[in-house]
């Protein structure tokens, strides 16, 4: 049975505006922090600045999704294990836009749009079901962990330091999908990951122009 009360409905309220209107928090020092700057072409400095953009933009929508899983969540440690996952998104925001006005360029003038469907997104995935919440999470997971990869792949190969963060990310999401399966999530049905992915394509190409 669901278990909404009105002081987890204001503290995601807070949480919704300081995701998208506040700085992101960090514990970890960013990756590639220390490394020297590369010498970037403005081509290149362009294009590295677009996919952080839409980096930070993934992690606009991953907070908001774990937000409203962990709402709509049954068990504790299951809504325990979604706001980890939250926080350490948190940390890849803080990352991404550091990154970002270090390459001269700006977030997403549509992130509230990505926070707000995201943040629904999330609330239904947990109201089916512990088991299909987690299985939500990882599938999620397993997706940005293929689109970082891809984002690595196109980087100029000079750009040390975005590399750096991604590799990171990539890391800690891969960490996020194991730990989702193994409290109990289930894989999800073709049809969803499809879903999932033509959405996740749709946000990627607007996200990488504005």
């Amino acid at each position: 049975m669901l278990n909404l009360d009105l002081d987890r409905l204001i503290i995601n309220f807070d949480q919704g505006l300081r995701t998208l209107f506040a700085p992101a928090p960090t514990v970890r020092p960013v990756p590639g922090a220390a490394l020297p700057d590369a010498a970037l072409s403005e081509p290149e400095k362009k294009l590295a600045g677009a996919l952080m953009r839409v980096n930070h933009s993934g992690e606009i929508c991953a907070q908001a999704l774990y937000q409203g899983q962990a709402l709509t969540a049954r068990q504790p440690e299951v809504q325990q294990a979604l706001e980890q996952a939250a926080w350490e998104e948190t940390e890849h925001l803080a990352w991404c836009e550091q990154r970002i006005a270090e390459l001269g360029t700006h977030k997403s003038l549509l992130n509230p749009l990505w926070y707000t469907g995201s943040l629904a997104i999330g609330a239904l995935a947990g109201a089916l079901g512990d088991k299909w919440n987690l299985g939500f999470l990882a599938e999620t997971e397993n997706q940005v962990g293929r689109h970082l990869e891809g984002h690595l792949q196109k980087l100029p190969s000079q750009d040390a330091k975005s590399r750096a963060i991604l590799e990171q990310m990539k890391t800690d999401e891969a960490q996020h999908a194991t730990t989702a399966l193994q409290h109990g999530g289930v894989p999800l049905p073709a049809p969803v990951k499809l879903a999932m992915q033509l959405n996740s394509k749709v946000m990627t190409k607007l996200a990488f122009l504005v």
